[in-house]
């Protein structure tokens, strides 16, 4: 007898079997990393093969920007289609309209027609990102839950560098070159629609049948971390951001160095979420830790007058980015349950993006009165320093609360 097409439903409750599941979840959380480094390098080609199109010089940049934007504000849409629809039903329909709309642009002639695909592939990377992070909710629990969400900020880092890197090599060719790379989803949606096993709600007994409904959701409290990762989003993306930026103020506008220095910042970020699956299970204080880390990076940033001090700035804020990551995912995911699991990852995806869309503007926004981007830079450490106290005084507060009552 032949092989089924599909793998069975996971055991309500258990995790899947092997590790494969985790691996499918893994690559299809780098695909939306893809869209944010891929083009980056041939932005300026791309620029010059439609320099007489009227506009031309804000919309090429928008190619590369439009869909997280989309994402941002599509994956609460998409996480409510994930609780209805099933996660892997969506996930695998997504990664095969994610190669469809990637790949587009190889056909399309037109800048807006592109402009049109590229926001397509973010509704795509919405529904991606959302399913993937939901599924591993689903699947594992407790302290292994933790470690693959790290695992995901992990991965994530990492392909964003493989992928600039391979941008920028198949950019050398031609500029749409790169967008084959989106055809990998062709490749990627079969294996997880075989690899895969469909979740099921936990088990239900006797004793919960009788219990009382579930709890609503929980607005006022996933409200209150969508909030912070929007700021976290904007210290996350900083460092990728404007280093490019820093180093030119500083005289450095060799692209091997900036090549070079961004590498290392992202090997600090993978390292951060390396050290998250060692922490503690004691999750308190961890938040404002990680905060703090993160604003005494770009303090040293701010105050650098060479690149040594740069570099050891960003190296310390990206290990806290690394680790500031998956601690904001697993404390917005300890707050659902699994029946609105779904949407509330959902707008977490969308906070999270949002953070990655406003980063330069915040940035170009303090430098103005600043009167530089290090000065602007530093004054974001101050706001993050400030962000921590605040949340370690509201922890203290809960804390002092909770031995009274």
């Amino acid at each position: 007898m032949s092989a089924p097409l599909a793998s069975p439903p996971a055991a309500p409750g258990a995790s899947p079997a092997g590790r494969l599941p985790a691996v499918m979840l893994m690559a299809g959380s780098c695909l939306p990393v893809l869209g944010a480094v891929l083009l980056a390098p041939v932005l300026p080609r791309m620029q010059d093969h439609f320099e007489d199109v009227p506009g031309s010089e804000a919309l090429v940049p928008v190619v590369l920007t439009v869909p997280a934007l989309a994402l941002a504000l599509l994956a609460p849409f998409a996480g409510m289609i994930v609780d209805r629809l099933g996660r892997k039903r969506l996930l695998v329909i997504a990664t095969a309209l994610y190669a469809v709309f990637g790949t587009a642009p190889l056909w399309l002639e037109s800048l807006h027609a592109i402009l049109i695909s590229r926001v397509l592939v973010g509704i795509a990377e919405a529904a991606i990102m959302t399913a993937c992070t939901t599924l591993i909710g689903d699947y594992y629990s407790g302290e292994l839950r933790d470690r693959y969400l790290a695992l995901q900020t992990m991965c994530a880092a990492a392909s964003a560098t493989v992928f600039f890197v391979l941008g920028g090599a198949l950019g050398a060719a031609d500029w749409r070159a790169p967008f084959w790379l989106y055809a990998v989803g062709l490749v990627v949606a079969p294996l997880m629609a075989r690899i895969l096993p469909a979740p099921l709600p936990p088990a239900a007994d006797a004793e919960a049948e009788a219990a009382p409904p579930q709890r609503p959701f929980p607005v006022r409290r996933m409200a209150g971390i969508c909030l912070l990762t929007v700021f976290g989003a904007v210290v996350f993306y900083t460092v990728p951001v404007e280093m490019a930026y820093l180093l030119d103020d500083l005289g450095t506008d060799s692209t091997a160095t900036i090549g070079a220095v961004t590498a290392v910042a992202s090997a600090a970020t993978v390292l951060g979420s390396v050290l998250f699956t060692r922490l503690s299970p004691d999750r308190r204080h961890r938040l404002p830790v990680l905060f703090a880390l993160c604003a005494a990076g770009f303090v040293l940033m701010g105050l650098a007058n060479g690149l040594p001090l740069l570099i050891a700035g960003a190296v310390l804020n990206c290990v806290g980015t690394g680790l500031l990551l998956p601690a904001l995912v697993t404390k917005g995911m300890s707050l659902l349950q699994y029946e609105d699991r779904g949407r509330g990852m959902g707008l977490w995806t969308a906070a999270f993006f949002l953070g990655e869309f406003l980063c330069p503007l915040v940035l170009l926004a303090a430098k103005r009165p600043a009167g530089s981007l290090a000065t602007a830079v530093a004054l974001l450490g101050a706001a993050t320093a400030l962000m921590a106290v605040a949340l370690f005084t509201a922890s203290r507060t809960r804390a002092a609360g909770s031995a009274r009552g």
